[in-house]
């Protein structure tokens, strides 16, 4: 039959799973709920039951098993130690790599921070394939990314490379960021930053707007500027100021063939690119000018595909 690899992707409110041949096709996925009760005790317990229920059911041994990759909502370094995460309430730094193991009678497991690995997911079997330097930027409630150098995650010291959104981008913005800092790049450019730019510009002036609907959204924001609405536009126009300043200053850094865009913000089209790339070669170092900006393609299988290839790296 073959020897497989599992990948996981740990959220706070499910837990994806996918089992994958020696090459790196996908052969079947599912998800369990995430049991976050007990300071987050059972997550581990339950994906190694999930992964043995789903081997045995397959028809395949331990020893098939070349390994188990796991992406988790947290700063993960190199060794596997994770460094609390407060969606699974886990509030103490262990090495998930070795416990997941313990828990799996031996099975090789090789730990990411969930963003990062969807960045390396992309890279290796979506938008960013063939590309060796790639950036994941995901915008969702808030800005997740990873970033890999030479195919390879870049994880750190601590495992906290790739916090792009905790780029501080401005000095103007008092309010804290949930990271506890002020002005940081997710607080302008992610789904909940977008809002907040909106209800500004909406307190600013009196004009006519479709978005003086109630309730409204980013995703009613960029479909508002589709149909050309000026204040959306202004919206707009912000945001990809912000978002593309801070990937121009993280191109000055690591000089990446590619910028993927996913997350929720990204699911609405084409139309928020002009706003990102027009900004970004405002800003960006000349040599660096040229790299490529898509949208991602792999969705929420993007995590179950970089912990596969976390484990056949």
């Amino acid at each position: 039959m073959g020897k497989i690899v599992f990948g996981v992707d740990v959220g706070g409110t499910s837990v994806k799973l996918g089992l994958f041949d020696e090459k790196g096709e996908l052969k079947k996925k599912w998800s369990i709920p995430t049991r976050t009760e007990d300071e987050g005790a059972n997550v581990l317990p339950d994906i190694a039951a999930s992964i043995k229920e789903t081997a045995e059911a397959e028809g395949y041994k331990k020893e098939d098993i070349i390994g188990v990759g796991i992406g988790l909502p947290g700063p993960v370094d190199s060794k596997g130690v994770i460094r609390k995460a407060v969606n699974l309430h886990w509030n103490r730094v262990f090495n998930v790599s070795e416990e997941l193991s313990a828990l799996l009678d031996g099975t090789k497991v090789v730990a990411g921070n969930d963003a990062n690995v969807a960045a390396l997911g992309e890279a290796w079997a979506g938008s960013g394939k063939g590309y060796e330097n790639v950036v994941m930027v995901t915008l969702g409630t808030g800005i997740g990314g990873g970033v890999i150098i030479g195919g390879k995650i870049i994880t750190g010291a601590t495992g906290s490379a790739g916090e792009i959104g905790h780029i501080h981008i401005s000095d103007e913005l008092e309010e804290k960021c949930n990271c506890g800092n002020s002005g940081c790049l997710e607080q302008f450019a992610s789904a909940t930053g977008i809002v907040r730019l909106l209800e500004q510009e909406l307190a600013a002036s009196d004009e006519d707007s479709i978005m003086r609907r109630e309730p409204h959204t980013a995703k009613d924001m960029w479909e508002a500027v589709k149909a050309g609405d000026a204040l959306a536009i202004r919206v707009a126009e912000k945001f990809g100021k912000y978002l593309g300043t801070g990937l121009a200053i993280i191109a000055s850094v690591v000089n990446p063939d590619i910028f993927i865009i996913g997350g929720g913000v990204s699911m609405s089209g084409d139309v928020i690119m002009p706003y990102i790339t027009d900004n970004y070669k405002k800003h960006v170092f000349h040599a660096c000018a040229d790299a490529k900006f898509v949208r991602a393609v792999l969705g929420n299988d993007g995590g179950i595909y970089g912990a596969c290839k976390l484990v056949l790296e």
